[in-house]
């Protein structure tokens, strides 16, 4: 790879990972539901005790981008820790400027839905991206990644559907036992899917 298209790659990567801090800060946390995967967990964390999720996503994602550095590509990993980082860092920079006038949510519940939907369709275009430029957003990818490596038969599509069927279950603990921030979950995570697996 090329010096220019190395840049280039990483250029496009820090863009996805503005793209998609902004779309936490604009239609996730207003609408107090957890996306899919280990964000979602750092966003439930978030809710209960206000600690910024943009240091726990860096915290969890580091020994698990080391593994990967070692155990399955070297490449890969630091393309994924890049957008980790900068995903991370930008959340932390946009909790201290405020957007309220930007977020998209409702007092009363009407149209709740299309937050959660245009957060998981802006995700999923960010995430094919990702894919293009060989790179992760961190997480369940990661994860995948080792077991993959491990046991290259076994499937990661289970894993991937029972972590963020844990994170649909525990939301509903984690937003005062509520049924609307599972489906919001659900509903996120297949605009997400649908669109990252159709560009």
């Amino acid at each position: 790879m090329s010096k220019f298209k190395k840049l280039l790659t990483y250029l496009v990567i820090v863009v996805i990972a503005f793209a998609c801090a902004l779309n936490y800060e604009l239609f996730i946390f207003p609408n107090k539901f957890a996306p899919a995967g280990l964000n979602g967990i750092c966003t439930m964390f978030q809710h209960i005790t206000g600690f910024s999720m943009g240091y726990l996503s860096l915290l969890l994602n580091i020994p698990l981008a080391i593994a990967v550095y070692f155990k399955v590509s070297k490449s890969l990993a630091l393309r994924a820790m890049c957008y980790v980082a900068c995903f991370s860092a930008f959340l932390v920079v946009l909790d201290h400027v405020d957007l309220s006038r930007f977020y998209y949510a409702t007092e009363n519940g009407t149209s709740a839905i299309l937050g959660p939907l245009v957060a998981g369709v802006i995700y999923g275009t960010g995430y094919s991206y990702l894919l293009k430029a060989s790179a992760y957003s961190g997480g369940t990818d990661f994860i995948a990644a080792l077991i993959h490596k491990v046991r290259p038969d076994k499937s990661v599509l289970g894993l991937i559907f029972t972590m963020n069927a844990i994170v649909a279950v525990a939301s509903y603990f984690v937003y005062d036992y509520k049924m609307e921030p599972v489906i919001l979950c659900i509903l996120y995570s297949f605009a997400a899917s649908t669109i990252a697996s159709g560009m």
